[in-house]
């Protein structure tokens, strides 16, 4: 038997041998690898084989954590016939101990024939304040609520916000004599020294109940030397270490990619970094709450449905301080954000503060925090699609739509998209760290701070701002916490890192940038080699690597693209597509609609086209044709009336039959009376050219003096095509290189 100092020691395994089947079962000769027998030299009495986890879960619709709890007890054993008999006391202690809701009345007449019985359930408790006592409610044994002893309240605060499993002993208050009952070693004591308070039976409140809790321990792995554990990272490679936490977690890594395995230490994240929002969207059935529900135990799941402030943040009324959910847990996941509602919008406003600075105000009280967020639901469409009509942040409820100001909080999109579903083969059957042990060696990480091993390195360019830096170096941090714990890194371990890292807050920025246009503008982050200030690097996001609005190749004759001004006010790019067609000098366009501003700047371009085409080469016969535009309002911020420029080099391009420059973006607004104006906003301009993937932007030589204002990375990065001021004719030469 083990006592409570010993519980969850887990499996300890010495030789090669194969368990006896449980149960009868025939399981399949168990052969250790390279990697098993280095957990075991490496981890004694931290490990478990997570296929006598998945066996005895078949049967048993607990957490995980709470299984290995018990595998840890009863199973620290590598022999046939010991594991056996392990294995066959946690099927009865699950069979006779763990409260299923059906078999309520049966437990409950057992603890009151046996005078005390133990069982495994969630226990959470309120105050209440009338009464001036704790109130205990049981999660799945229907008992009508009863008195929590202050103790363990005091000493497990998350029983008051949510519950904690545990193994509690319930005593019913009767004359007779207290039996044995099958987990008292659990306690180290002998429940006939129970001392039983004598019964009120007057009344029907919580304190005049006969049930009462005679111990409580919850389930949870005790004594874990972090430091100790971290000094084996040694002894393991990269691939080896990562293979150990992912098989801890419950997934098998050899079922999945490299960039598919950072995918799910990512998902750990929130578990070891404090204050880190991460958000994941994507298809159903990638078990996507999985970590925060059966690996954690400091990790709270709130499934849908609406959730109010003070159970989130804090009570206003309570007497008692009323912090929330924020304040008890690790990681508070909220699952189908699709169903997210509040009543109260101030909710929204007090999560966006704690989400950027981890305090909120409630009443006249101030809180502090630690807790990280998670926002979890689907995508019911494929990305390619989403991304044509709306943004990767839709699915959250109208109470979000379009906040920018709350997904710029988010550190980290993870592309659930990319995550495999989840089958039989990514699940891990393998030795690994007990999950109690994984989630224990999580929370202890939290209270250490790797963000600054990038600086030795590398440097974050200019175009990432503060938030930006705060999520990639949040991001970077919890997954070095996970993958090099000992900090021990080379330039290549932190390359690969920041650059995940780096993706990650991109993918929110080209969310942002949809949904805010120019207040996002800046998304083209990477990092600078601190050794190497000249090189370089800027990462993309997969889904958007091929989309970029203006390509470095040559286009047809006529299609051009514009940057102008929306109806809006928001600067954006256009794509003009000109054809010139055997016909009498008719223009018509499409996508345009009955707008008359912007029609009439067209015809603008067009009349001028008219007069002066002549005057770009000799030979030109424009009269014997039709000139068709189609206007792609191609980020879909709305129409423009500033393009009258880019359509008249469009028009020229099209009956000269010659392509633009390759990569060129032309802003410009040109008057009917052919008058040219100067270019407004030039650093906007630069920057939306740069983000959309132009290479030269045609400009007169009145910017000239402009451009001494610009940041260096625009100027370099977009190299300016001059003109001379004034002349539309020039203009349209330069653009063809004529």
């Amino acid at each position: 038997m083990i006592n409570e100092d010993t519980a969850g020691a887990p499996v300890a395994a010495t030789p090669d041998s194969s368990p006896a089947a449980p149960m009868g079962q025939a399981a399949p000769p168990y052969m250790k690898d390279d990697l098993d027998r280095k957990i075991i030299a490496n981890f004694p009495g931290k490990i478990v084989r997570k296929d006598l986890t998945a066996l005895m879960k078949r049967g048993a619709g607990i957490p995980t954590f709470v299984l290995e709890y018990l595998l840890g007890m009863y199973c620290a054993t590598d022999d046939p016939d010991a594991l056996e008999a392990g294995l066959d006391r946690i099927r009865k202690i699950l069979a006779d101990n763990y409260v299923r809701t059906e078999d309520s009345e049966v437990i409950k007449s057992r603890i009151r024939e046996l005078g005390q019985y133990t069982i495994i359930d969630k226990v959470s408790a309120y105050l209440d304040e009338r009464r001036d006592i704790y109130v205990a409610n049981l999660s799945n044994l229907a008992i009508e609520p009863f008195v929590m002893p202050d103790e363990y309240v005091r000493q497990y605060t998350k029983m008051l916000t949510g519950g904690i499993w545990c193994i509690a002993r319930i005593q019913y208050l009767r004359p007779e004599d207290i039996a044995e009952d099958p987990l008292s070693d659990v306690f180290g004591e002998d429940p006939a020294a129970t001392i039983k308070p004598k019964p009120q039976r007057n009344g029907k409140g919580p304190e005049n109940s006969p049930f009462h809790i005679a111990s409580l321990t919850p389930i949870q792995m005790p004594n874990l030397d972090i430091d100790e554990l971290i000094s084996h990272r040694a002894n393991f490679t990269t691939d080896e270490w990562i293979a150990l936490i992912l098989r801890s977690a419950g997934y098998e890594p050899e079922a999945l990619t490299p960039r598919e395995r950072l995918h799910f230490l990512t998902r750990m994240v929130p578990l070891v970094e404090l204050n880190y929002n991460l958000c994941e969207l994507g298809p159903r059935g990638t078990g996507k709450s999985h970590i925060y529900t059966e690996v954690s135990p400091y990790s709270y799941l709130v499934s849908g449905g609406q959730i109010t402030t003070a159970m989130l943040f804090a009570n206003n009324t309570a007497r008692t301080g009323g912090i929330g959910l924020v304040g008890h847990w690790d990681c508070i996941a909220f699952d189908e954000v699709a169903g997210m509602h509040y009543k109260d919008m101030n909710a929204i406003q007090i999560m966006k503060g704690y989400m950027a600075n981890g305090t909120f105000g409630r009443g006249r009280e101030q809180f502090n925090a630690e807790a990280s967020m998670v926002f979890e639901g689907n995508i019911n469409d494929s990305v390619a699609n989403v991304l044509k009509t709306t943004h990767l942040f839709e699915p959250f409820p109208p109470e979000f739509n379009n906040d920018s100001a709350f997904f710029d909080r988010i550190h980290c999109y993870l592309p659930g998209w990319e995550v495999p579903k989840m089958r039989s083969e990514l699940l891990t059957g393998r030795y690994s760290l007990i999950t109690d042990c994984l989630s224990e060696f999580c929370h202890e990480m939290r209270r250490r701070d790797f963000t600054h091993y990038i600086d030795q390195y590398f440097r974050l360019n200019g175009e990432c701002n503060r938030r930006d830096e705060i999520g990639i170096r949040k991001t970077f941090s919890g997954l070095a916490k996970l993958v090099f714990p000992d900090g021990q890194m080379d330039k290549e371990d932190v390359r690969m890192l920041l650059e995940y890292a780096i993706e990650g807050r991109r993918r929110v920025k080209e969310q942002l940038k949809i949904m805010a246009g120019i207040e996002f503008i800046d998304v083209a982050l990477g990092y600078v080699d601190a050794e190497n200030p000249a090189e370089t690097t800027t990462i993309t996001v997969p889904e958007q690597a091929d989309d970029t609005l203006i390509p470095d190749a040559p286009l047809p004759p006529g299609h051009v693209f514009a940057i102008g001004t929306s109806l809006g006010d928001e600067t954006a790019v256009y794509k003009l597509e000109n054809k010139a067609i055997a016909g009498e000098m008719k223009f018509r366009t499409e996508g345009i609609g009955y707008n008359k501003p912007v029609n009439d700047s067209l015809d603008a371009a067009f009349q001028q086209f008219k007069q002066n085409a002549a005057r770009l080469a000799t030979g030109m016969r424009i009269n014997t044709k039709d000139y068709l535009l189609y206007y792609n309002d191609i980020q879909g911020k709305g129409l423009s009336t500033e393009l009258s420029l880019a359509e008249f080099v469009g028009l020229c391009s099209a009956a000269a039959n010659r392509p633009v420059m390759t990569g060129l973006a032309i802003p410009g607004i040109l008057r009917i009376s052919g008058t040219l104006e100067a270019v407004a906003n030039l650093e906007d301009v630069m920057r939306v050219a740069k983000n959309a993937g132009a290479h030269r932007i045609l400009l007169p030589m009145s910017s000239i003096s402009d451009l001494q204002n610009i940041a260096p990375e625009l100027i370099g990065s977009v190299s300016a095509e001059f003109y001379e001021t004034g002349n539309a004719v020039a203009a349209a030469r330069k653009a063809l290189g004529l």
